[in-house]
């Protein structure tokens, strides 16, 4: 490997000021920059690709797992997107099958209606930090490097991109070896109702019976009535935040997928042919920060309790097996409190929180909170609580979590049990 390491220094220039800079237009990051927004706040959402909604659009993880809830802005995803599916109650759980296009058109709309400054096809490469504060963040654009300022910084990456660059300590993946879930490229099928020629590109894999399959099951949804199937049945050891893991994965999976159609064709699927491949790979983990709290399995085995609890889940552990053998640790959970701790870094950076999947959480803890519909929940109460910072002139740490609460019940979020 080349030794050769460079300093690399370039003035950039500001290309915009906001109260509120979020890094990352997933689930967590959407709905960050909407409650951000809805507390009179000016937000720019700074997004990498040309979409927003992460692995739900990106990689076509175009199913809500069941949470146990349906509250706040996920809530008015599903009334206003997928309204035949509303429950009545906040406290009910569903699981939609949804149109990840449909998703994407519809959060473009939601942000332009909530003020929120989009910027697409920007790519985080750094911060700049004065003492315990970040000023600005740097992205990659079709123009160059260009710096954002702001008062607070959600770190919605996924990853912990921004948290990481600012010096925030993290880990990766499971605690005793470093291995995180593996990778996993969606697709969709239609049924053409025909016979359809079964295809099977060269270099690809003949899988004969389910034991012969990458997750050793046939796991798909087919949940409305037009034929599409949602098929989640490849698995690449990788992790997805090392560069080479990431080629390797994008290539091997692209095989596995082209397989697992030619096997469905072959044994059930008849009619059915390849619509829609995720145009990359799904990452479920890669990096978790050192919070003022972590996350553990217990607490969320034992139904943990927080007078700071931002979101709640009941979301099964459910861990695909990191060494990508034919397993999945699945273990239903009762429903357990995530505290706001888990989103402040344990550093002492005064305007940095993280949301979504990288928050401080155990490696079995967060294969239960790293889904959707929680990630929605995290990112709505990071966006109100970076607000209410900067109405009090207090550091993120040090926000008073009634005032938080008491936004997150006007947002129409129920807390059970608060």
């Amino acid at each position: 490997m080349p030794s050769t390491t460079y300093s690399f220094e370039r003035e950039v220039k500001t290309h915009k000021q906001a109260d509120i800079v979020v890094v990352g237009g997933g689930p967590a990051g959407t709905a960050a920059a909407i409650g951000a927004a809805r507390r009179g706040k000016k937000v720019v959402l700074l997004e990498k690709s040309a979409q927003l909604g992460g692995m739900g659009t990106l990689a076509n993880v175009s199913v809500f797992m069941p949470v146990g809830n349906v509250t706040g802005i996920y809530r008015e995803i599903i009334k206003e997107m997928l309204a035949e599916y509303l429950p009545a109650g906040h406290d009910e759980s569903i699981a939609p099958q949804y149109s990840p296009f449909l998703l994407r058109q519809y959060l473009n709309d939601k942000m332009k209606k909530e003020g929120v400054d989009v910027f697409f096809h920007c790519e985080f490469v750094g911060t700049v930090r004065e003492g315990s504060r970040i000023r600005a963040v740097i992205v990659s654009t079709r123009e160059g490097l260009r710096a954002f300022e702001a008062e607070r910084v959600i770190d919605c990456t996924g990853d912990a991109r921004v948290a990481i660059d600012a010096g925030v300590p993290y880990r990766t993946g499971r605690e005793e070896d470093g291995l995180t879930q593996p990778m996993t490229l969606m697709f969709t099928m239609q049924d053409t109702g025909k016979p359809v020629k079964p295809i099977l590109p060269e270099g690809c894999y003949y899988y004969e019976n389910v034991s012969d399959l990458p997750q050793g099951r046939r796991l798909y949804w087919e949940r409305n009535g037009d034929g599409a199937l949602l098929v989640n049945m490849s698995r690449v050891k990788a992790n997805g935040a090392d560069m080479e893991q990431v080629n390797y994965a994008e290539t091997e999976a692209l095989k596995q997928v082209f397989s697992i159609a030619n096997y469905l064709q072959r044994t059930g699927f008849g009619t059915y042919a390849i619509a829609h491949i995720a145009p990359q790979t799904g990452v479920r983990e890669t990096n978790q920060i050192e919070g003022r709290y972590t996350l553990s399995e217990a607490d969320v085995v034992g139904g943990a309790r927080f007078p700071d609890a931002v979101a709640q889940t009941n979301y099964e552990i459910d861990i695909h097996s990191p060494d990508a053998q034919k397993t999945t640790d699945e273990r239903k959970v009762d429903g357990y409190d995530i505290p706001y701790g888990c989103m402040v870094p344990a550093a002492s950076i005064d305007n940095l929180l993280v949301a979504g999947r990288a928050i401080s959480a155990t490696h079995v803890a967060m294969s239960s909170m790293r889904v959707q519909a929680t990630c929605y929940a995290l990112g709505q109460a990071a966006g109100i609580a970076a607000a209410v910072s900067i109405e009090d002139g207090v550091p993120v740490g040090g926000v008073a979590i009634g005032k938080v609460h008491e936004e997150l019940k006007k947002q129409d979020v129920r807390l059970l049990g608060k």
